[in-house]
């Protein structure tokens, strides 16, 4: 693909080198020795030779090397856009990737704090279950003692009558 100002690169090139020969005009340099400028027979064939050779040097050299230029360029840009493509496609899965965890923290919480109330209500339960033994078994102990005191105090009571009776008898002197 050849670049479509390469053959006006190539006049301007052209033209600028013919005006600075002519530009320069008749310059000597000591003595009429050195000449810039040939004679115009000789400026004529080198401006010939000149013209035949840029077709060929364009189509040897210019196109393919211009050619290369526009390929590297044209992968460049297509890198550039893959690049670019890839950058956006990384950015979207960083962005899944982000909200999976998000999601999946948002989930363990909710089971932690599921969890944590199950928990608590267990112990509740528990405590609550704890709670009625133990106070079932104070009951009994209460009931326990309470059959215990009035079996001690039956006894007292009984003891105590033996022993006024003795006691009677032992004052009295005879048997009650």
């Amino acid at each position: 693909m050849a670049r479509p100002n390469a053959g006006r690169r190539l006049a301007v090139a052209a033209g600028a080198a013919l005006w600075a020969t002519l530009a320069a005009g008749a310059a000597l340099a000591d003595e009429g020795s050195l000449q810039l400028v040939p004679e115009p027979p000789l400026l004529l064939t080198l401006l010939v030779l000149f013209a035949l050779l840029i077709v060929p040097v364009d189509r040897l050299l210019f196109r393919p090397v211009f050619r290369v230029l526009d390929e590297r360029a044209a992968k460049i840009e297509g890198t550039r856009v893959r690049a670019a493509r890839i950058e956006r496609e990384a950015d979207q899965a960083l962005e899944r990737y982000e909200g999976a965890v998000r999601d999946t923290r948002e989930q363990a919480e909710q089971q932690r704090r599921a969890r944590l109330d199950e928990a608590r209500g267990e112990l509740q339960h528990t405590t609550a279950a704890a709670r009625g033994e133990a106070e079932a078994e104070i009951e009994r102990a209460r009931h326990g003692l309470e059959a215990s005191y009035q079996a001690a105090r039956q006894a007292l009571r009984a003891q105590s009558e033996d022993l006024a009776r003795q006691a009677a008898a032992r004052v009295l002197g005879r048997p009650l």
